[in-house]
């Protein structure tokens, strides 16, 4: 590492455009669970940390007329985007509305709003919360009797190299996902408050008096040889993740210097020219039911 000790605190705002990039490629996903969670006499859904507001879209898609959604999320720019991506997919105030919120501090206030809420779904964001289990037993108590709770955390980061790429040392990528395993546990340790959770999702569910607790885990893959704009994609997304690990200094100067040259459209190491690269990932959903 280069020694650098920067801030872990995300600014939100500045990852709304990949936020909303994200809804895109995520579109059939959301639609597959939001088919799996609703059931016909649901009325309320919410969606935690809403961001691009793609599976608010999707439940609001598979819910009856009479029911609505409600997207959370505490950054207004955040809330912009996920807002345009409503109205661009003929959605009204009526049936999904968008509320602004701090999941740290606000939690209280939502009871107002989506108590008795059918479904509630948090993608990628409980984990960012000082105290995630109060988090979850909060959100629990949201929910109507036979109410379902369902959390998009965990699974597996994507891959996208081989593990020698002729430059720099092998593993260069490993030592990528080592970065930000680093940077996550600074992440957490430096949130005002925070409280630990050593054990996993499902258990979590279960302490706050969930039943019928399960986990799906579904895979990503895109095999070689991508096409021209899911390769795009992987490389734009490993120059973020690259950016962000040196930026927090994570990354020693051989490694930068590796992948300086590997997402270089000018040089000869360039990923682009490469047949070898593929996309593999894979996202847990953990869900969890109020008795009735």
């Amino acid at each position: 590492m280069n020694g650098k000790q920067t801030s872990v605190v995300i600014n939100w705002a500045e990852e709304a455009d990949r936020l909303s990039a994200a809804v895109a490629d995520d579109a059939a996903w959301y639609r597959t669970i939001a088919h799996e969670l609703v059931q016909p006499a649901d009325r309320l859904a919410v969606d935690i940390g809403c961001g691009g507001a793609g599976m608010a879209v999707a439940l609001g898609a598979e819910l009856p007329p009479a029911a609505f959604v409600v997207g959370v999320d505490a950054d207004g720019t955040v809330l912009d985007t996920a807002r345009r991506r409503i109205v661009e997919s003929g959605f009204d105030d009526g049936h999904l509305r968008l509320l602004r919120a701090d999941l740290d501090t606000d939690l209280a206030l939502l009871p107002e709003v989506v108590r008795g809420a059918d479904i509630i779904w948090a993608s990628s964001s409980i984990h960012h919360l000082a105290d995630q289990q109060a988090a979850i037993d909060a959100l629990a108590a949201l929910l109507a009797p036979g109410g379902r709770l369902a959390l998009a955390e965990g699974g597996l980061p994507p891959r996208h190299l081989p593990w020698d790429v002729g430059v720099g040392v092998p593993g260069l990528e490993a030592r990528l996902l080592a970065a930000e395993d680093r940077w996550f546990a600074r992440m957490r340790e430096c949130l005002p408050g925070s409280v630990a959770m050593p054990y996993g999702w499902p258990t979590a569910l279960r302490r706050t008096g969930l039943i019928d607790v399960t986990t799906r885990t579904f895979t990503f893959e895109r095999p070689t040889p991508l096409g021209r704009g899911d390769l795009r994609s992987v490389i734009d997304g490993l120059a973020h993740r690259v950016h962000r690990a040196e930026a927090d200094g994570e990354l020693d100067a051989d490694d930068v210097r590796a992948w300086s040259l590997l997402l270089d459209p000018d040089d000869d190491a360039w990923l682009g020219d490469r047949d070898d690269v593929y996309s593999l990932s894979a996202r847990s959903v953990h869900l969890g039911y109020r008795a009735d």
